[in-house]
């Protein structure tokens, strides 16, 4: 519900002080494309498309000048570690490459919610804490960031751990101010 995928059964969802439960198919469309960034476990790369391209989908949808797609998916992917592997194609890039890619294109447009799931799961340790302190500094910026993590140790860098069993939440840890 929060990113616009699914619709409440019963009540309202206000975004940005807008109804979003009114809204046509099309219309939340829109609102994800402008105000979510989506990182999913599975990364969801198009296979014909260079890292670049992929990271630059988003920007397509939101009528961004070419120009501006290139300089702004280029400056993306140079972010996470990545700006030596421009044209290649996700088959040339390792796993963990694969899930930057997604992530660069998650932040991409600047939405103003970040959900990612399981982001770090496959990176090693050190290219996770680069994507984490990223994700905080970000979250510093005003992003929200939603993480959905089974690994403690990226919960740890957290200011809200929320955990939940079998769909319902169980505790909420105290709010921490980094």
């Amino acid at each position: 519900i929060i990113g616009c995928l699914d619709r409440p059964t019963s009540g309202r969802y206000i975004l940005d002080g807008r109804d979003l439960t009114t809204l046509d198919d099309d219309e939340l469309a829109d609102i994800r494309n402008q105000y979510v960034g989506f990182v999913f476990q599975q990364v969801n790369l198009l296979s014909r498309l260079t890292a670049l391209e992929n990271v630059m989908l988003p920007m397509i949808y939101a009528n961004v000048s070419r120009s501006q797609r290139i300089k702004a998916a280029t400056r993306s992917l140079e972010q996470i570690g990545l700006g030596d592997r421009l044209t290649n194609r996700p088959s040339q890039l390792s796993g963990g490459q694969q899930q930057r890619v997604a992530i660069a294109r998650a932040l991409v447009n600047h939405p103003a919610l970040v959900l990612a799931d399981e982001p770090t799961g496959a990176l090693d340790s050190k290219t996770s804490h680069d994507i984490m302190n990223l994700l905080t500094e970000l979250n510093k910026q005003g992003t929200t960031i939603a993480i959905v993590t089974h690994d403690s140790g990226v919960a740890a860098q957290t200011n809200r751990v929320i955990h939940m069993q079998d769909g319902v939440i169980i505790e909420v840890d105290k709010l921490v101010l980094n």
